[in-house]
């Protein structure tokens, strides 16, 4: 319904702040006012005119106690914090907005990047000095001249620079010039490997030029390299071959004519280095054993990347070797870099103004969601409000993401909503401006490179959400800067073990005295007949593992659900997600348009029909699901201020049984529920912790419903440990499943990956400190709400609608335990009810 000002007849806006009040504003005379909350949006307008008629309201006149309610910021706070740079006209008037309160602003600048020797004082190859004077390249970047020494002479390398800094020619200069002195002919010297066959067509072209200048063959090896093509590289082997590691597992493993050119291999360059952390990472660290034991030389490693915090010790383990890091420095060019908290609006409608307002100026513009669901609403949203806008994220077929791509390069697309999928070095053409949901710094960073490449201003703007980690860096900005991301793997996850040990055998029999570590496993393959000893040497049961690794993926445990659309495919999602995502009735989102699930099986054939829906379909879908836990095995168990924890073998029991439809554009986090006729069932091994929480007896004894109210604050606990510790992990929540068993206090936070991934490691790893930040989120929550709000203690992956949530009753357990009372470990209760 349309509200008229009482003063000038324009329309009024009627919108609800993050501390739950209403704010009501005209923008054409300033008229302002705020209410107590209510729900009845008449009813909230009826009170204003009756407050516009006692001469309550003036044009104006409630900065200050929007300043004091901290919805936004004083105007003199904004420009102190502007101090002497100088904004141009977008970002100021974003700054004085009056819609949003500005956490922080600055202009990010790098120093210009530190200068190496001469190219002619490297002792290179005349062949690449001449070419490098041909592209006007007379003098290197310091870590550049650092890297072509150390991997010409041998060295392990991790080369650590921001995005298009140079990192490329640091890694293929040296490599060339070691094939020019060492090469044989028609045998593969070194293979770079991307992390996705786009990013290695997309890098193709740049080194194939450089190399074939130098008298150095060059050939893309992937899924989709043509016949005749495959051919001609293994009739004629390329010195350097481009892939990716799914390629090499796959023909390792299947020894094929291929597989048998790798043996020559003398370096392994892996860019991206980033992308290998969790599950992923952990199958890419089994792939590299493998391919150490089938070449004939010592193999040298470089990995390149532009966000690793803990990068020589995350690339230790992932290489198994010794590596030593080069640093390089950032691009040139200014970036206006603003972290916005939507207090007056959703985090949604920030990010969908910010992109509307840049493309009418015509600012191409990358806009950065933390998930699919996001990046399709995001871009329905904007679409609605003519911005000519294109969904990207994996899920989609690979020739719509090319297509996308181009369209964005050639100007005929003003924006991209986007998951991490272009995080990654795809050239997508000049970017003016990138917006981003909440992620960790140093990916933030990576994301703002890939603007203003050009030399322009660029333009960084930071949404916070409607999350417990953005309420909390709204009030601590400078702690973001500090909450880098950790990468991480898990060689020691059973199932991925379990299937490249098998692997390993496929590539080359196991002789009696080499992989000592994995003896346990190669034994128990024995027994179950998989393996099998034949003349002092184990070998592959073919007959019986074939279809095993065949339906094995690397980058998740688990099968797919393939889907469908008049008949043809157009998608997949990885099993357990997909019964969440797919089920009978899901309104499932597609790159930018909603459909309807209208027939799902599963578990024998595994697909998923969809079906179209009108435009105007008010909802969308969130499962509702239970899960119940099993502690296998211990593996570490310590305290933490003065509460056990330990980190466990899991067997969690999944149950999806129905779904609430959540009105579109209301990002509400509760809807109507309904119940599928048959629930569906999975249940999986994972790895996990366990921490017995104190009771909350004062907020127990207070209430009228003791059970309810204990129970509700374990589940609140638990949803803010893994919502609001999200940084301090380094971004794994996503990666989190969590259950809070009952009144018994006992509260699980597990690997979602099949197996563990190794994110709820780096979360036990972290624990005091993610239970100080939690605190504090509860703590500075201005919400009034007995269950809390879903900038404290509500989750979007919530399974029970964020229902059973006590906020008061989760700040007394989290400051019983940062004050350090003792718990202990204790057994679940059978018939508890497990809050997921």
């Amino acid at each position: 319904m349309k509200f008229s000002c009482p003063k000038c007849k324009s329309k009024i806006g009627i919108q609800k702040t993050f501390n739950k009040k209403m704010h009501v504003s005209c923008e054409k005379c300033g008229l302002e006012d705020l209410l107590e909350f209510s729900k009845n949006a008449d009813e909230v307008f009826l009170e204003f005119l009756s407050r516009f008629d006692k001469g309550l309201v003036t044009e104006g006149g409630l900065s200050e106690g929007l300043k004091d309610e901290g919805i936004v910021r004083g105007e003199d706070e904004i420009k102190e914090m502007i101090g002497k740079n100088n904004p141009d006209k977008i970002t100021e008037e974003i700054l004085f907005s009056k819609k949003d309160y500005i956490s922080e602003y600055k202009v990010l600048s790098n120093p210009e990047p530190k200068m190496g020797c001469k190219v002619e004082e490297l002792g290179l190859d005349e062949s690449i000095t001449e070419h490098l004077k041909e592209l006007k390249i007379d003098q290197f970047y310091k870590f550049q001249e650092e890297a072509i020494k150390e991997i010409t002479f041998g060295e392990n390398v991790i080369i650590e620079a921001p995005t298009a800094s140079g990192k490329t020619e640091a890694f293929l200069i040296p490599v060339i010039q070691r094939i020019k002195k060492e090469a044989v002919d028609e045998n593969v010297f070194a293979i770079f490997v991307y992390p996705t066959k786009a990013l290695a067509r997309d890098q193709y072209p740049k080194i194939q030029k450089f190399a074939e200048k130098i008298g150095v063959n060059v050939k893309v090896f992937d899924g989709d390299t043509k016949q005749e093509e495959r051919r001609e590289i293994i009739d004629h082997p390329p010195q350097i071959l481009i892939t990716n590691f799914d390629v090499l597992h796959y023909h390792m493993w299947h020894q094929t004519k291929f597989s048998s050119l790798l043996s020559s291999t003398r370096i392994l360059i892996t860019d991206e280095a980033h992308v290998y952390s969790g599950i992923f990472g952990t199958n890419v660290h089994y792939i590299i054993k493998r391919l150490k034991r089938i070449c004939t030389n010592k193999l040298q490693f470089v990995a390149a990347s532009a966000t690793l915090d803990d990068a020589k010790e995350f690339c230790q383990k992932l290489f198994g070797e010794k590596m030593q890091k080069i640093q390089g420095s950032g691009k040139k060019g200014k970036t206006d870099f603003v972290m916005l908290f939507p207090s007056l609006r959703t985090q949604r409608a920030l990010m969908v103004e910010l992109t509307k307002k840049l493309t009418q100026k015509n600012h191409k513009t990358m806009v950065f969601n933390n998930s699919h669901l996001n990046s399709e609403l995001l871009a329905i949203q904007a679409k609605k409000q003519k911005v000519n806008i294109k969904v990207h994220r994996a899920g989609l077929m690979a020739n719509y993401r090319t297509s996308v791509e181009r369209q964005f390069k050639e100007d005929q697309l003003q924006a991209i909503s986007c998951t991490p999928t272009l995080e990654l070095g795809i050239d997508v053409g000049n970017v003016d401006c990138v917006i981003s949901s909440t992620i960790p710094v140093n990916r933030l960073v990576q994301r703002i490179g890939r603007a203003a490449r050009k030399g322009q201003r660029g333009y960084a703007f930071l949404a916070l959400g409607n999350d417990p980690i953005s309420q909390y860096y709204k009030n601590h900005p400078d702690d973001y800067f500090e909450d880098i991301e950790k990468t991480y793997i898990d060689p020691k996850n059973p199932f991925v073990e379990e299937f490249q040990i098998l692997a390993m055998a496929c590539d080359r029999p196991i002789s009696k005295h080499e992989l000592k570590e994995h003896q346990e496993v190669i034994e128990q393959h024995i027994i179950n007949e998989n393996l099998k000893e034949f003349n002092n040497r184990i070998i592959p049961n073919f007959d019986k593992i074939n279809s095993m690794l065949s339906e094995y993926s690397i980058r998740g445990i688990g099968n797919s659900i393939d889907i469908f659309l008049d008949g043809k495919k157009v998608g997949d999602r990885v099993l357990p997600i997909a019964l969440e995502e797919l089920h009978k009735d899901a309104i499932y989102f597609l790159a930018g348009i909603r459909y309807k699930v209208k027939e799902f099986d599963y578990p024998e054939k595994n697909y998923a029909k969809l079906e179209r829906i009108p435009r105007d379909y008010p909802y969308y879908t969130k499962s509702l699901t239970e899960e119940w836990p099993t502690i296998e095995t211990v593996y570490e168990r310590r305290k933490a201020n003065g509460i056990e924890v330990a980190f466990c073998k899991l067997h969690v029991e999944k149950k999806v049984y129905g779904y609430v439809n959540i009105e579109l554009g209301q990002e509400i986090t509760q809807g109507e529920k309904v119940q599928l006729d048959t629930p569906l069932e999975y249940d999986f091994v994972t790895k996990g912790i366990v921490f017995h929480a104190p009771r909350p007896l004062k907020v127990i004894e207070e209430s009228e419903d003791q059970e309810y109210t204990e129970a509700s604050g374990y589940h609140a606990t638990e949803h803010v440990v893994i919502e609001g510790s999200n940084m301090i992990t380094g971004g794994v929540s996503q990666d989190l499943g969590g259950i809070s068993l009952g009144t018994s206090g006992l509260i699980f936070i597990y690997d979602g990956a099949i197996g563990g991934s190794g994110a709820s490691k780096a979360l036990y790893d972290r624990f005091e400190k993610a239970l100080e930040r939690s605190m504090f989120i509860v703590k500075e929550c201005p919400c009034k709400n007995e269950s809390g709000c879903p900038r404290c203690t509500f989750s979007y992956r919530c399974g029970n609608n964020n229902e059973y949530l006590h906020k008061y009753s989760a700040l007394e357990i989290l400051e019983r335990i940062n004050s350090g009372e003792e718990t202990e470990l204790i057994d679940p209760t059978e018939g508890d009810k497990p809050l997921v």
